[in-house]
């Protein structure tokens, strides 16, 4: 078989992977955004993060916040790998998607935007 006559191997499991960890990212922004902003729920991802690291008390909410972050990542990951393993997608595209969302998690941390959204920071 010559080069020219080679197989691609489909993308969608390695598109899928980086997608994940975009969607883990975001989860993990918004989870942090809405701790500062509402205590209830800031209560409420810490007992989350309580249930399965006992004394995350030393670390408080952000046990949880980790833990929701970790838990989309790894749902969306096996969701998407299963639903794009076979397929060959237009990776440009994927990337293009991958690194906006990426963008939005990179400013949305950023001190001076944070302080826009969440009073007394």
């Amino acid at each position: 078989m010559s080069t020219s006559e080679t197989t691609k191997l489909p993308n969608g499991a390695a598109i899928a992977a980086y997608l994940a960890v975009m969607i883990g990212l975001l989860v993990l922004t918004t989870v942090a955004f809405a701790c500062d902003l509402s205590k209830p729920f800031e209560q409420l991802v810490f007992g989350i993060g309580k249930m399965w690291m006992p004394d995350a008390a030393g670390i408080g909410p952000y046990s949880g916040k980790e833990t929701l972050g970790l838990l989309a990542w790894l749902v969306s990951w096996i969701a998407l790998h299963f639903s794009l393993r076979r397929r060959q997608l237009d990776g440009r595209l994927w990337l293009i998607v991958f690194l906006i969302g990426m963008g939005i998690v990179s400013t949305l941390i950023w001190p001076p935007v944070w302080k826009l959204f969440v009073p007394g920071h």
